[in-house]
């Protein structure tokens, strides 16, 4: 399993029929974080006529828009049409327009926020997170070598290594090849490393 959010926040902007269309976006992993951020952008944004938003949330599969003054439908909903169409989550994006003063009717707002949705998530970093247990290793020196060789044909990533009176290695590894690198590190050693597991953990494998 896995899904696809943003390292950090991102934005970009264009202007349309002298309306400038300013698309932020950020990670946020719940409803306040993701209120935090859109007032953080109003705040940044008083005089624009309009901050729509949307977000989602893979906790409790949330969304939530808002058009923000616009005409129903054509702010929040092509925003998050957007968002979603690029398989992002635990995302939030804030669209400021400062209004030019030339109306540009129902189609022409829902391509300006969906562009300007789509401008910021260009603009950001994915992040790929994938299911994963995390596997703490420890172990002689003598088998901190033959352990470190065969870590790279399962795409692990170290989270940290400890040299102590032994080695103790904390990696991640994505969860459908957690078995086959237990087994494998068990065999090399003759069983004589000690694991630790905790399974069903999420990271950036991207």
């Amino acid at each position: 399993m896995e899904y696809k959010t943003v390292y950090e926040p991102a934005k970009d902007s264009f202007v349309e029929r002298k309306s400038e269309f300013i698309g932020h976006i950020a990670p946020v992993k719940t409803n306040e974080q993701a209120v935090d951020f859109i007032n953080s952008i109003k705040a940044q944004h008083r005089k624009a006529r309009h901050n729509v938003y949307a977000y989602i949330l893979r906790d409790g599969n949330i969304t939530r828009y808002s058009d923000d003054g616009e005409p129903q439908g054509t702010g929040g909903v092509p925003v998050l049409d957007v968002l979603q169409k690029e398989g992002l989550c635990d995302v939030c994006v804030v669209v400021t327009r400062y209004f030019g003063g030339i109306l540009l009717g129902g189609g022409g707002l829902v391509r300006a926020y969906s562009n300007a949705c789509k401008l910021a998530v260009d603009a950001a970093r994915i992040m790929i997170m994938r299911e994963c247990s995390q596997i703490t290793v420890k172990c002689d020196y003598s088998l901190y070598g033959k352990i470190t060789y065969v870590l790279p044909d399962y795409d692990v990533k170290i989270k940290s290594e400890n040299f102590a009176d032994d080695v103790e290695v904390t990696l991640f590894v994505k969860s459908e090849l957690a078995d086959a690198l237990k087994e494998k590190l068990t065999d090399l050693s003759n069983g004589k490393i000690s694991l630790e597991e905790i399974t069903s953990l999420w990271a950036d494998f991207a």
